[in-house]
C-alpha cells in the first residue's frame, strides 16, 4: 500500500468529517500496488447518510487532496444506485476503515 499510515488516518478523519462519522473507507487502483510508481489517489467511501451532496463530497475532495499533495478520486456510494465501480473497489482495494 503507497500511503503511510498517518495520511490513512488523515484521510478518514476527512471523510468521516464531510461524509459522515460511520463512513466506510477502501484506498484502491494503483495506490494498493507496492511495485507501481506515481499514479492519483483512489478512495472509495459508503456512506449510510443517503443525503449527500455534491458539496459534502467536493469538501471532502480538498481536504483530501491537501493530505495527499496529488489529485484524488473520491467514490462516494450513498446507496441510491449500485455502480460497477463500487464492487471493484470493495474487492481489489484495502479496507481503511
Amino acid at each position: 500500500m503507497r500511503i503511510t499510515p498517518a495520511q490513512a488516518e488523515q484521510a478518514i478523519s476527512a471523510i468521516r468529517t464531510h461524509l459522515g462519522g460511520e463512513a466506510a473507507v477502501w484506498l484502491f487502483g494503483s495506490r494498493v500496488d507496492d511495485s507501481k510508481r506515481g499514479g492519483d489517489v483512489d478512495l472509495y467511501t459508503e456512506t449510510p447518510l443517503p443525503g449527500i451532496l455534491l458539496r459534502e463530497t467536493v469538501r471532502a475532495k480538498i481536504a483530501l487532496e491537501s493530505i495527499f499533495g496529488r489529485s484524488v478520486d473520491l467514490i462516494v456510494n450513498n446507496h441510491r444506485k449500485e455502480r460497477p465501480i463500487y464492487q471493484i473497489a470493495r474487492e481489489q482495494g484495502v479496507k481503511l476503515a
